[in-house]
């Protein structure tokens, strides 16, 4: 019986064998196949990795089709004369100006510009925090590793003409902020600020103020924004204690104003730890972060 089972499972492989080699026939794998494909990777390897090269060196490359597409993509109506000079670099300007009747203008002007109009919009959307907030935020997020990473995202590495490739952080937020007042120009102010709120400030999304600025001494910070507010002090109290003794402690402190009413709740594994968690809780209510 044993010797049985064993053949009938033998049997049932070899027509399983039988199957699939019919299969491979009908599928005309022929033997040659997996050699020259081991061949051609060989080959492959010794010529070493492509060096990347512009996505305008391809032969199917359509400036005009991406440019047109660029703006139906964002839902804009650039004046395509207006974009293609904001998508020009002063390097490449300089490379190509041979000709002094025809020469290329570059999008140097237009940077300035846009960049006036991103900082001096982020200080009217966060006009109710404080200076050093409000610096900070704009520092956060003009910056070339901000700015570069949005225009990366709308496809601007393919749509810019410079002499460098791969294309600079710098090149790229010089060209966001030349793209902003193109619109500008194109459109109209409004329209230029949407943009931004639609794709700069939404950045934001998923940080609280304290993921890009926190003061040095909170305590000290929210003792100097309670007197501009009136309030002359403020006292801290502590409210909770567990595991004091181990090193899971954990201590609860809140802030009180003079007449009692509570401004700010943090916890720490130790007293000063928490009272400066309950200072940045206070300074989130006042500044309303």
């Amino acid at each position: 019986m044993f010797l049985l089972r064993n053949s009938t499972r033998s049997f049932k492989q070899l027509v399983q064998i039988s199957n699939l080699n019919n299969r491979i026939g009908e599928r005309q794998i022929k033997r040659w196949v997996a050699p020259t494909l081991k061949a051609l990777k060989r080959r492959r390897d010794k010529l070493g990795p492509e060096e990347p090269s512009p996505r305008s060196s391809y032969l199917e490359w359509n400036y005009e089709a991406e440019l047109y597409a660029f703006g139906k993509r964002l839902g804009e109506n650039f004046d395509r004369d207006i974009l293609k000079r904001a998508l020009i670099h002063r390097s490449y300007s300089n490379i190509n100006n041979q000709d002094q009747e025809n020469k290329i203008l570059d999008n140097k002007e237009l940077i300035k510009e846009g960049n006036d109009i991103i900082i001096q919009f982020l200080k009217e959307e966060f006009q109710n925090y404080p200076d050093d907030v409000i610096n900070s935020l704009i520092k956060y997020l003009t910056s070339d590793d901000m700015l570069s990473h949005v225009a990366k995202h709308l496809g601007l590495t393919d749509l810019v003409f410079t002499s460098e490739f791969p294309v600079d952080k710098s090149t790229l937020a010089d060209t966001f902020k030349a793209v902003i007042c193109a619109l500008k120009l194109s459109d109209n102010l409004e329209r230029s600020q949407k943009f931004i709120k639609d794709f700069l400030i939404v950045q934001l999304s998923g940080k609280t103020v304290f993921d890009i600025w926190e003061p040095e001494d909170p305590v000290n910070y929210l003792d100097n924004l309670l007197k501009e507010k009136g309030v002359e002090s403020f006292e801290a109290r502590l409210c909770n204690t567990s595991a004091s003794n181990t090193i899971l402690a954990n201590y609860q402190v809140g802030l009180y104003s003079n007449d009692k009413k509570m401004l700010g709740i943090g916890w720490g594994e130790n007293v000063e730890i928490a009272k400066n968690t309950a200072a940045l809780d206070a300074i989130r209510k006042i500044c309303n972060f």
